[in-house]
């Protein structure tokens, strides 16, 4: 199976020292890895090295076989990225926030509508295209959300603790969402989350602990590995 996304020996330095050491990981095409990690662990530094908000001091990520430090802008407009924060602009519509995010990949016109309507039948929000996004629901913003970083057809899409702030239901709907997606149109999916729940038994798990790689492995290995039988007891033993 083709690498959708690979981080060989990435480093980053906070001025208070490493945030971030010697981090390999690989995220395959169709896949769905889980970057699991204590709130500290690293996993918005090392969200923002694959967006290139923060350049690395050592190492390389390579987005669907271009080099991030080399080809920036392929590698990008390959990648679809969900914050920890919202990034909406919540006084556009619905419609609106993902026609401007095309735009900015250079995506307009018809192609662009087409790819407009396609997403909002794809996450039940047509009804809502007209509606200011401030108007939806924790839940369907955070839909939208990953209804606009999957529009213009990347190969990676990074979610960062997406479901922070939502209802249980919530959380499970996008999340069951989101595995359909990576199943059924091949994008590789990298999910950082410090919730047990989140993981299923066949994902690919990268375990980050003080910024380093603890463990990694599908979430039953590593579980086999230690004789646990939930992640989270896997997690207290991987941990200490």
């Amino acid at each position: 199976m083709t690498n959708a996304l690979e981080v060989r020996a990435l480093g980053y330095r906070y001025r208070a020292g490493f945030a971030l050491e010697g981090i390999d990981l690989v995220v395959e095409q169709g896949r769905m890895t889980v970057l699991l990690g204590p709130n500290g662990a690293g996993k918005s530094t090392l969200v923002n090295l694959l967006t290139r908000l923060y350049a690395p001091v050592s190492g390389t990520v390579t987005i669907a076989s271009h080099p991030l430090a080399e080809r920036p802008g392929p590698a990008l407009a390959k990648l679809g990225v969900v914050f920890q924060q919202t990034t909406l602009d919540l006084d556009l519509s619905v419609r609106r926030n993902l026609a401007y995010a095309l735009a900015l990949q250079g995506i307009a016109g018809r192609r662009a509508a087409i790819a407009v309507a396609e997403a909002l039948d794809r996450f039940g929000l047509t009804e809502s295209a007209g509606r200011p996004a401030r108007a939806l629901s924790g839940g369907n913003r955070r839909k939208l959300e990953v209804a606009r970083a999957l529009a213009h057809l990347p190969a990676v899409l990074i979610c960062d603790e997406a479901t922070v702030g939502l209802d249980l239901p919530s959380r499970r709907a996008l999340l069951a969402h989101v595995r359909t997606l990576c199943r059924d149109q091949g994008v590789g999916v990298l999910w950082a989350t410090h919730l047990m729940d989140e993981i299923e038994p066949a994902d690919d798990v990268v375990l980050l602990q003080r910024g380093q790689v603890r463990a990694a492995g599908t979430a039953a290995a590593l579980m086999e590995r230690v004789g646990a039988t939930d992640m989270e007891a896997a997690f207290g033993v991987l941990t200490l």
